[in-house]
């Protein structure tokens, strides 16, 4: 598809790959029919840490988190809604500090619903093979001892 200037949309997001035991946490999105990893939009000067963090609490509503290395960098494109997107996403790998949970906004309760899953099917569900890749590359390091 040939898009215009106009119809291209560039932004940074960054998000987590969070692990607790041997599990992911997936986040189930039943009104879009998807399962995603937690991630959002890198505001203006924000850090994308401080981004990730962020969002993976929000989202997930879990409120203790930590980062545990970093994953990096990839770029992805995609097509919706008659525009060409190209976000440059940065993942970490992250932990939990603990299982304490924030208080949620209703809309966030009903958008977002968290799972803990093994590495296989957060393989086999995730949505999109970018969330995949991170996946991959998340267990990777844990499997190499960085994570």
């Amino acid at each position: 598809m040939r898009v215009s200037d106009s119809n291209v949309v560039r932004y940074q997001a960054a998000g987590g790959v969070v692990l607790h035991g041997e599990r992911v946490l997936v986040l189930h999105r039943p009104h879009l029919g998807e399962v995603r990893l937690p991630k959002g939009h890198i505001d203006p000067g924000e850090p994308p840490r401080t981004t990730a963090l962020r969002e993976v609490r929000e989202e997930s509503g879990y409120a203790e988190l930590k980062i545990l290395s970093d994953l990096g960098t990839q770029l992805v494109e995609f097509d919706w809604n008659g525009r060409h997107y190209i976000r440059d996403e940065h993942y970490f790998l992250m932990g939990l500090r603990s299982e304490r949970k924030i208080a949620r906004n209703r809309h966030d309760e009903h958008q977002f619903i968290p799972a803990w899953v093994t590495w296989d099917e957060a393989l086999a569900l995730l949505t999109f093979e970018a969330e995949r890749e991170w996946v991959r590359r998340a267990r990777k390091q844990v499997d190499d001892g960085q994570g």
